[in-house]
């Protein structure tokens, strides 16, 4: 009998989907499965369609937010693909299929027009707004959904109207092409956010995959809707407004569910008053959980990042006074209302943050004197620079245990999504 039988003599794992052991038997090496461990990979229904709809190495690959999100991200594909199954049929009537007087050539043209507007939106769109697309990627992956449910009902009503018929898909082709870049961008940033391993690839491989399995899913419910909704305009648009309901509410859990680790300029802006307040530094989760993912329109004063350095000062005094307290590499001002930030040229990541911590700070005493800051930099009749000295105080005193803290907190401050333009500067002191 060997001495040696049922010795292990090694272990290893797949990730935290199985684990083996090998062990001595009659003199051989066996590889025997670890009877604390589920069934085998591959093994199973479920294990296969993990192998084929999942980023491998799940859940150790992804972000902890992953499954969530895929699950309402899924719902709402669902829900669109049927939408767009009616607004699909509604063009299709539109231009004239299964109606004898209608010219081929007619119906060319509108569909030619159609895709020509929605080609020039697609890069006016790109031009004015890529930017932005990081930095707010909720909000934008958002407003993508909402304007594509707007564009799908302008194709189902644009029948209604001949007359106007070709202007209103335009209109649509136009949004719907705002719509792909939008959701495009936004969903590759966070691709970035999702993969652990540098695996973007593959987790926007499998997301593709599921998607293709819910369109396909989409597909056979449309083939028994069409025969109920044909010359139906009624139950068309009653079914229409419970898939978007259902989209748009979807779409909502979607990107709440989202928890990003870095700062952006609400979720910094949100982090930063907390700790004013309070001196308490929030979690990703809770200033995930907190920020808004519609657009805010004039709730606090606009704050520019990276701007040209005349936006901060127009003669050498105000260089001077934008100079007093101030040895960060960035200069800030108040001009017109906005708060402007100008960047040198050495500046790092975290003096980038506390540019924009300090921002915030002079925000808020701009919005409510009041505000839960220091007494200290409350204004008493004080001039927009001395506001701006005092904030630089503030930050001397403040930033760095508010820097630990957020580190401490789970944040990752070796990057950011704040939306800093391009502009950067060198300035010469009195003693330079």
């Amino acid at each position: 009998m060997d001495k040696d039988a049922g010795l292990v003599l090694a272990t290893e794992r797949y990730g935290s989907a199985e684990a083996w052991k090998y062990l001595v038997n009659d003199g051989a090496l066996e590889r025997r499965r670890d009877g604390s461990e589920g069934g085998s990979r591959g093994n199973s229904v479920v294990a296969f369609f993990k192998s084929v709809f999942l980023p491998q190495g799940y859940p150790e690959s992804v972000s902890r937010d992953y499954l969530q999100y895929q699950f309402w991200d899924t719902l709402q594909a669902f829900s669109s693909s049927l939408s767009g199954t009616l607004a699909t049929q509604a063009s299709l009537k539109g231009v004239g299929v299964g109606n004898q007087e209608a010219t081929v050539a007619a119906a060319t043209v509108t569909w030619l027009l159609r895709d020509g507007t929605g080609m020039l939106g697609r890069i006016l769109f790109a031009w004015r707004k890529g930017s932005k697309l990081d930095s707010e990627a909720k909000t934008w992956r958002l407003f993508a959904d909402v304007l594509n449910d707007i564009a799908m009902f302008m194709e189902i009503l644009a029948p209604h109207f001949p007359t106007c018929f070709t202007l209103i898909v335009c209109t649509a082709g136009i949004f719907k092409s705002i719509v792909g870049v939008a959701g495009g961008a936004t969903r590759a940033a966070l691709t970035v956010h999702q993969a652990r391993r540098d695996n973007m690839a593959d987790i926007s491989a499998k997301d593709g995959s599921q998607e293709t399995l819910v369109n396909l899913a989409g597909l056979l419910v449309s083939l028994l809707l069409i025969p109920l909704i044909t010359d139906n305009p009624i139950l068309t648009l009653t079914l229409f407004f419970l898939f978007t309901i259902l989209h748009l509410f979807a779409n909502y859990k979607a990107v709440r569910s989202v928890v990003m680790e870095n700062f952006n300029e609400a979720r910094l802006s949100i982090v930063m008053q907390q700790f004013l307040k309070d001196r308490q530094i929030l979690s990703p989760l809770e200033a995930n959980q907190r920020e808004p993912v519609f657009f805010q329109f004039g709730k606090s004063p606009q704050i520019k990042l990276g701007v040209r350095l005349q936006d901060v000062v127009q003669s050498p005094e105000e260089l001077n006074l934008a100079l007093k307290e101030n040895n960060m590499p960035f200069l800030l001002g108040i001009r017109n209302g906005c708060i402007c930030v100008c960047l040198g040229t050495e500046a790092s990541v975290h003096d980038e943050i506390r540019a924009m911590c300090q921002a915030v700070c002079i925000s808020n005493i701009l919005i409510c004197p009041k505000a839960a800051v220091p007494t200290s930099v409350k204004p008493k009749q004080q001039s927009l620079w001395e506001i701006v000295h005092e904030s630089h105080k503030l930050m001397d005193a403040h930033f760095s245990p508010f820097l630990k803290g957020v580190n401490a907190a789970g944040w990752d401050t070796k990057r950011t999504l704040l939306d800093w333009d391009e502009w950067r500067a060198e300035w010469k002191t009195k003693t330079s």
